[in-house]
């Protein structure tokens, strides 16, 4: 008798996304300092590893930046909608007089 029963999958998770090799190795040089930081980080985040510490700190960077975009971006929409608003106010003003 199949385990899982039919239609469902009991292999163990992968790890890696389909397509991706899991015995493949990256390297980068990195200045003293800035290993030296990398570590700290790695303590201090309790990361398994360096690479797990660029990869949080990739992330943290992509999503300060987004944040930025998005700040940015609702200023400028903002600053558009100022000045409409306020002739809108006084076209309107007229009406607070009549009592409405």
């Amino acid at each position: 008798m199949a385990c899982g029963g039919p239609g469902l999958d009991s292999s163990p998770p992968l790890r890696y996304p389909m397509g991706m090799k899991s015995n493949t190795k990256s390297s980068i040089t990195l200045p003293p300092e800035e290993l030296r930081m990398v570590l700290a980080l790695q303590s201090k985040l309790k990361a398994r590893s360096k690479v797990e510490v660029v990869r949080r700190g990739l992330r943290l960077l992509r999503d300060v930046t987004e944040r930025e975009a998005l700040r940015e971006a609702y200023r400028r929409a903002s600053l558009a909608t100022r000045a409409s608003l306020a002739r809108e106010l006084e076209e309107l003003d007229h009406l607070a007089g009549e009592g409405l």
